[in-house]
């Protein structure tokens, strides 16, 4: 549906050229959050949003959008694995808040395909 797509490549080398903004510590971090939970929690918070917003879809495409994801952060992980269960300062917070949520867009580009 979208990992297969040059979107999808591009936000993922987006993600990879913003690496350094992992590397950046400060000792301000949000109390016990990991990257790992971070990551988890804002896209899964963009996939209810996603479903929620188009009810209308089949059952077999949220299957795929759920395989997807996992996909998703699996190569998430892949690209952050030197900083995935450091906690994160509030730079990092707002860079996934954000990434989670271009991820959505890609998501909506595809079901907008897919229901015309």
């Amino acid at each position: 549906m979208v990992t297969d797509k040059p979107a999808y490549d591009e936000l993922m080398e987006y993600l990879y050229s913003s690496r350094d903004i992992f590397a950046q510590r400060d000792d301000t971090t949000i109390d016990d959050l990991t990257l790992e939970a971070l990551v988890e929690r804002e896209i899964a918070n963009q996939v209810i949003t996603l479903c929620s917003q188009h009810d209308d879809i089949e059952v077999n495409h949220r299957s795929i959008i759920v395989r997807e994801v996992d996909g998703i952060v699996y190569d998430m992980q892949q690209v952050l694995y030197d900083y995935w269960l450091q906690p994160v300062t509030q730079a990092h917070v707002d860079f996934v808040t954000e990434f989670a949520g271009l991820i959505k867009n890609i998501f909506d580009g595809a079901i907008a395909d897919l229901l015309d």
